[in-house]
């Protein structure tokens, strides 16, 4: 299933031309027709591919154990293991996500505005794929086909480079929904897995120019932060979230712990889960013992400021929150607390620790709640709602490329329209400027 270069190619390769380069050529070639592909097809496509995931979900565990069995024994913590883990239910949820990118409008094509301008031209702007996508991703194995599926829908070719935890769990996805793509017609070698686990290589492909339109790195901080620091591709940042949780003095409480219970321990190992999470100070007293035992009671580990701890007391056991841990995303079972006075302080908290991912309040005062939603500046928001909604299934975007941090071109969730551009349409009547 490896790609192979067409006869086609602009250029013959050279002899030592590595895996990377090899691919990423196939792949722009491809992303040619791809670019043009019909509706029908593309849709077919996807259809295609999600029946194959349903009848090959043997093979497909099969892999993912040896994943997994290789992450046991170097001793990987459990909740990255949950990153890596696939069953049958996250099989299915893989599966059902290519069906809901058929429902979605093909944006490809669209008119996004139109006019005539004074000189008599018609002037517009329609929707354009970006071309080859290069990710970079770690451990989670679903990335392989989510990805795939929006930028087919989005007529994107790609180009993969997943991590060495998860090589055999993404070998068999890419090699299992690109041939069901191959049968339903379309071009081949328009997706790519680079099997090269060298981490040398990333840094060859961040500098693809001639071949990369855009890079997508998704994973931590470190994978973001290098790839940001060295790619001469254009990139969009993702995934990396210190994300909050404010339980305003005038909180339903009840409803705060259930909000705060789930956006924690529901999956802690993803980008969209609790980190820190800060209460009002009149209210600490009633709310966070309950809250704090139950918590600890699901395996997290409470690292609290010394007033949030002397508000916990006997309820739960804490440890001493240090200045690092507020800047921290666990994706563990690990949080940190912290007591603030007010709104203010509230969101002058954020601004210094947040990173432009999710943030949530939970509060019954509009007033203080709109102040919230307006001035706080991550990619999303969330009034009385967990921050675990921060994902592009969830949003109606029937998946998602990861979530951007950054604020060009796209932000937050980014589905099948966040992987377009436009080009201008100028038509005339044998126009020419004086």
């Amino acid at each position: 299933m490896d790609c192979e270069q067409p006869v086609s190619a602009a250029k013959a390769p050279a002899t030592s031309e590595t895996e990377i380069v090899r691919k990423a050529r196939a792949a722009k070639i491809a992303s040619r027709p791809l670019s043009v592909m019909p509706t029908a097809a593309k849709n077919a496509a996807l259809a295609a591919m999600a029946d194959a995931l349903r009848k090959n979900i043997s093979a497909i565990l099969s892999s993912n154990a040896e994943d997994i069995a290789a992450a046991c024994e170097n001793s990987m913590e459990a909740a990255m293991v949950d990153r890596l883990a696939l069953d049958e239910a996250r099989v299915e949820g893989i599966a059902s996500a290519l069906e809901d990118l058929v429902a979605l409008p093909d944006p490809i094509g669209e008119t996004i505005a139109a006019g005539y301008v004074e000189s008599g031209l018609e002037v517009a702007r329609r929707r354009v794929p970006l071309g080859l996508v290069g990710i970079i991703y770690e451990s989670r194995p679903n990335v392989t086909v989510d990805i795939a599926g929006i930028c087919l829908k989005s007529g994107n070719a790609v180009l993969l480079r997943g991590g060495s935890e998860a090589l055999h769990s993404n070998r068999a996805l890419r090699d299992i929904v690109y041939a069901a793509s191959l049968t339903a017609g379309m071009p081949k070698d328009w997706l790519c897995l680079v099997e090269n686990t060298d981490r040398s290589l990333v840094g060859e492909m961040l500098r693809l120019k001639e071949y990369l339109d855009v890079i997508v790195p998704r994973g931590g901080g470190g994978l973001v932060s290098f790839v940001a620091e060295n790619a001469t591709v254009p990139i969009l940042e993702t995934g990396f979230g210190v994300c909050h949780t404010y339980v305003h003095v005038a909180a339903d409480l009840d409803k705060a712990a259930d909000i705060v219970f789930n956006a924690k321990v529901r999956r802690p190992s993803i980008c969209n889960a609790l980190d820190s999470l800060l209460v009002d100070r009149e209210v600490a007293g009633r709310f966070l013992p309950r809250v704090a035992a139950r918590l600890v009671e699901a395996g997290v580990e409470i690292r609290a400021t010394e007033d949030a701890a002397s508000a916990i007391g006997d309820a739960a056991a804490t440890m001493p929150a240090t200045a690092e841990d507020f800047d921290t995303e666990f994706l563990a079972l690990r949080m940190a607390v912290s007591l603030v006075d007010g709104l203010d302080a509230a969101l002058a908290h954020i601004e210094s620790h947040g990173s432009g991912h999710s943030e949530a309040i939970v509060t019954e005062e509009q007033a203080v709640a709109r102040r919230f939603l307006n001035e706080v500046d991550a990619g999303a928001v969330f009034l009385n709602a967990s921050t675990q909604f921060t994902d592009g299934g969830e949003f109606g975007l029937g998946a998602e490329i990861g979530i951007s941090t950054q604020k060009l071109h796209a932000r937050g969730p980014m589905g099948i329209c966040e992987m377009t551009t436009y080009k201008w349409v100028v038509v005339g009547d044998g126009h020419t400027r004086p």
